[in-house]
C-alpha cells in the first residue's frame, strides 16, 4: 500500500474533538487499512497568562486536519467507503485538492510539519508576545516599577533586552520574558 499524507479541511476551533471522532469513526467503518491515520498538526509553546507560565499546543494549521490515506492503490468501494465516511463526520469537509480530487502533500512538507511538531515536544517554543519598541514595564527584580523600552527579543532564551532611563541615562537591562509587562 502507497499512503500520503493530505489535508482536509474541518471547522476551525474544533480540529481536535473531529480529529477523535473521524478516528472512532473510521475503526467502526472498517476503513482503517485506507485511512492509517489522522493527525492534528500542532506544536507546543510556552507562554504567560495573567502572570503564570503555561504551556499549551499552538496549531499549526487551524482549519485543517493531516491524512495519512492510501487513495490510490487500495480497493475502489474501500475507497469510496473511506471517503464517505470522513464526509459524514460533523464539522469535517472535503479533501484540499483540486477538481473534486485531492492533492498529496510533498513528502518534504510532511518531514517538516512531522519534525517541528516531534522537536516542539522535546524543546517547547517560547512564545513572547513583545515586539521591538513597544512600552514595557517591569515587575520584579531591582528595576521593579520602572519603564521601558524593548530594543531586542530573544525567543530561544525567552529574553528580552530593555532601555531603562537610570539618572537620565538609557541603560539596557536583559530580563526574562516574564518580568514585563507591556504597557499598550
Amino acid at each position: 500500500m502507497a499512503y500520503k499524507w493530505y489535508f482536509l479541511r474541518c471547522q476551525s476551533g474544533r480540529e481536535k474533538r473531529i480529529r477523535d471522532n473521524a478516528i472512532h469513526r473510521i475503526k467502526i467503518a472498517g476503513v482503517d487499512d485506507v485511512v492509517a491515520q489522522v493527525l492534528m498538526p500542532f506544536k507546543i509553546v510556552q507562554d504567560m497568562k495573567r502572570g503564570k507560565k503555561r504551556t499549551v499546543e499552538e496549531k499549526l494549521y487551524p482549519g485543517y486536519l493531516m491524512v495519512q490515506a492510501d487513495l490510490e492503490g487500495a480497493d475502489e468501494t474501500q475507497i469510496n467507503k473511506a471517503r464517505a465516511t470522513l464526509r459524514g463526520i460533523d464539522g469535517l469537509r472535503d479533501f484540499l485538492g483540486t477538481g473534486g480530487e485531492p492533492t498529496p502533500i510533498s513528502e518534504a512538507e510532511v518531514t517538516e510539519i512531522l519534525s517541528l511538531m516531534t522537536d516542539s515536544e522535546t524543546r517547547p517554543q517560547v512564545t513572547i508576545g513583545l515586539s521591538k519598541g513597544e512600552q514595557v514595564k517591569i515587575n520584579t527584580g531591582p528595576f521593579d516599577g520602572f519603564d521601558g523600552t524593548v530594543e531586542e527579543v530573544n525567543a530561544d532564551k525567552g529574553t528580552v533586552r530593555v532601555i531603562v532611563t537610570i539618572f537620565g541615562r538609557p541603560t539596557p537591562v536583559d530580563l526574562k520574558y516574564w518580568e514585563v509587562d507591556s504597557v499598550a
